[in-house]
């Protein structure tokens, strides 16, 4: 019984835990993802603001550089090698910063400035293609033939040699049809982006971590109080195991007192007295008296007597109809017997399941409707009474009703003596007691066992 209260409190904080765990779990997991979701948001409006800022930064360096070249352009001709000379020379001397330069290209893809990689000039680059596999001056091209645009790819980066991420803006020179623009080393945008997304990265990974310990924590806590509960508890049922094993014995022992009080005031006595009168009888035939046969009929009368006190002391120990014929029959005589004495007609249902119950259970049940039947006998002042025993769900339920006088929950409390082995015969089998009565409005007694 203590093994299957502690299982069942032990399956009680766990059903506490679990859901909580699994909630928590959940909650966490879609959080952190919304978080991430939405830092990675920021992240790209912070990167798109900053590209925005060098894009503008951009069209200002090729406005100052158009206007720059806009008087010689103003003043050329188609085919003048001076004016193409001169704006060579001017956006060649044009530069800002560490890698800022500007670069040009004709129409076909020929580059005719590059001031920071002169190798390049005066060749065909229209095909070129970056680590990526992204077509650069072609590219270039058609976007300034289109009015001006912005473009993105790999080029070699100045002051450090290596390929870098480069937003360049082009634009086309009118007159000469040749393409003119500049470009701006994004690397440093990726890099703060990248330190941006680790802390981002980092911050979620330590609320994670966070909300793993604040659940470890809970748990232990809900551990520790479920433990302690625990402990209270099993001390209460321990106690209340004890109580109940003190009061079983004490019962046991006062039956015993009883048996052996009746076996000595009642049936002792009588035998004695049998004994008695034999003697008398016997002295009586061998000095020839005629009074000997009045002796013997007293002797036989009291010998009658005690069998019958024999009978009942065995009925009361263990009744032979039970043993015999079953609970049905056992019942059916007690109930008889009871009608008999109080000239009540006891309505009785009995509803058994077909094969015989464990005997515990069998003598529990007598005994009970035994014990019940003979408090409506002596207090109840009943005039209806009846008995019922039915089989539900793997259960057996006995339930005696009457009309009686009945009593107030304030008397039951204290339980009397047949009250009382009612309830613990139940108890002993950890079997399901009710008791309700009410003055005036009779008593119900329900009472239900395991039968599996």
């Amino acid at each position: 019984m203590s093994n299957i209260a502690t299982s069942l409190r032990t399956k009680i904080l766990l059903l506490a835990i679990l859901p909580l765990t699994l909630v928590t779990v959940v909650v966490t997991m879609i959080s952190m993802n919304q978080a991430r979701h939405l830092s990675e948001q920021e992240i790209q409006t912070f990167e798109e603001n900053l590209l925005s800022s060098k894009r503008n930064e951009l069209m200002n360096y090729v406005d100052m550089a158009m206007n720059a070249i806009a008087p010689v352009v103003a003043n050329a001709e188609p085919g003048d090698a001076a004016a193409e000379a001169e704006l060579k020379r001017i956006l060649n001397n044009l530069n800002y910063g560490d890698d800022g330069y500007f670069f040009m290209y004709t129409a076909e893809g020929v580059n005719l400035v590059h001031p920071v990689q002169p190798e390049l000039v005066g060749l065909n680059l229209y095909d070129l293609q970056d680590r990526d596999g992204r077509y650069v001056i072609r590219n270039l091209l058609r976007l300034a033939s289109e009015g001006g645009g912005f473009f993105r790819y790999l080029w070699e980066k100045p002051s450090r040699g290596d390929l870098e991420d480069k937003l360049s803006y082009v634009v086309l020179i009118p007159k000469f049809n040749w393409m003119m623009g500049t470009g701006l080393y994004i690397d440093d945008i990726a890099k703060e982006v990248a330190s941006i997304r680790l802390k981002v990265t980092q911050n979620i990974r330590n609320t994670f971590f966070t909300v793993l310990a604040i659940l470890a924590a809970t748990l232990v806590v809900i551990a520790l109080i479920g433990v302690a509960i625990n402990i209270h508890a099993t001390q209460l049922a321990d106690k209340s195991l004890r109580d109940m094993a003190h009061r079983y014995v004490q019962f046991q022992v006062a039956q015993r007192r009883n048996f052996a009080r009746e076996l000595h005031d009642g049936i002792n006595q009588l035998m004695v007295s049998v004994k008695f009168r034999i003697e008398l009888a016997l002295e009586k035939l061998q000095g020839g008296q005629d009074s000997a046969t009045q002796d013997l009929e007293t002797a036989h009368r009291v010998l009658d007597q005690t069998i019958q006190e024999v009978r009942r002391l065995s009925h009361d120990l263990r009744p032979m109809l039970l043993d015999d014929l079953g609970l049905e029959s056992a019942l059916q005589s007690m109930l008889n017997d009871f009608s008999l004495r109080t000239h009540i007609a006891p309505r009785v249902k009995l509803v058994l399941p077909d094969t015989r119950l464990p005997d515990d259970i069998e003598i529990t049940l007598y005994r009970m409707a035994q014990e019940a039947l003979t408090n409506i006998e002596r207090h109840s002042g009943a005039t209806d009474v009846s008995l019922t025993i039915w089989p539900e769900d793997g259960e057996v339920w006995l339930e005696i009703k009457d009309n009686g006088q009945g009593f107030s929950s304030a008397a039951a409390s204290g339980d009397g003596i047949g009250l009382l082995n009612m309830r613990e015969r139940t108890e002993l089998l950890s079997g399901v007691f009710h008791l309700q009565s009410k003055p005036g409005q009779g008593t119900t007694l329900r009472a239900g066992f395991s039968v599996l």
